[in-house]
């Protein structure tokens, strides 16, 4: 079964398949249009981590307006793709509770290029995680907190400039 480049899952994540996924889309997007094929595949891989703001983390549990959020994803790649116009994007991203060290989201970028498909991966985390409607429970030693997801506008210009400043630093 063909795997989508833009999912909302409780399943685990699979990087392998995610990559496929998106050089495969590469490659027929450069049989169909004569543009150039990938050249390099650059990957993100978001771990739940066992320390936060001095704290102990004991699991995390993702929310997600799903509808909205493969949205978000698709304006993302169009964002990426006026300034990258040959990368090619896939992301996958975990709701339901995950452990330390359970990948939470994952993010390939294919390009001609390297410095184009790495670029492209920052970009897409720091965009992720302003404008897409997912949000987290941190569950730690003493208590819980949700943490701020989705806080900036997706029109705000301003911030995806900080955004793509933080990509190409």
């Amino acid at each position: 079964m063909a795997v989508s480049r833009f999912t909302i899952t409780r399943e685990p994540l699979i990087l392998r398949a995610l990559v496929e996924a998106v050089l495969e889309a590469h490659h027929d997007d450069a049989r169909a249009t004569g543009r150039p094929s990938p050249g390099a595949a650059a990957s993100f891989v978001g771990l739940v981590r066992n320390e936060n703001a001095g704290r102990r983390v004991l699991y995390l549990e993702y929310e997600a307006y799903e509808p909205l959020a493969l949205a978000v994803f698709e304006r993302i790649t169009n964002e990426v793709n006026k300034r990258w116009p040959e990368v090619v994007l896939g992301i996958h991203h975990r709701i339901g509770r995950l452990d330390v060290g359970q990948p939470s989201v994952a993010i390939v970028a294919s390009s001609p290029h390297r410095a184009e498909a790495s670029g492209a991966c920052r970009y897409v985390i720091e965009r992720v995680k302003q404008i897409a409607p997912i949000w987290k429970r941190e569950v730690f030693d003493g208590g819980e907190t949700w943490i701020e997801g989705a806080v900036a506008d997706p029109e705000d210009e301003a911030a995806a400039a900080e955004a793509w400043r933080r990509a190409c630093a």
